[in-house]
């Protein structure tokens, strides 16, 4: 049971990094991929409180994460971040008014079906 709380931590945290990463970058606002706004760009990337915190949460999923590599099989362990497809589908319908349709839906639950026989492999 911890193993799976490990992953549900790693999967949450990562989740949460795109999200915040989304936020911030909803933030800065669309921009041109040029030379001249790299530098621009990136102090407001890099001033962007909600991108830090989620660069942060990416630093400690990472860690979870190889908490977890530690203590069960990758082909078990990896397929569990499909959890944040789910996560960040319903999250950004809710935080961002992103679509969620009928064919993503379906998705979900694909996904659901797929993390449920992997765990119950295990």
């Amino acid at each position: 049971m911890m193993i799976f709380a490990l992953i549900l931590c790693g999967v949450m945290l990562n989740a949460g990094a795109q999200l915040l990463l989304k936020a911030g970058m909803s933030q800065i606002g669309h921009f041109e991929f040029t030379v001249s706004n790299a530098l621009p760009i990136g102090v407001k990337v890099m001033a962007n409180p909600p991108i830090i915190t989620g660069l942060f949460m990416y630093v400690v999923s990472v860690a979870v994460w190889l908490l977890v590599l530690s203590r069960v099989q990758v082909s078990f362990a990896y397929p569990m971040l499909s959890i944040g497809y789910i996560v960040n589908a319903l999250a950004a319908y809710y935080l961002f008014g992103e679509p969620l349709t009928s064919v993503r839906m379906l998705g979900i639950f694909i996904i659901i079906a797929g993390v449920y026989l992997v765990a119950r492999g295990a």
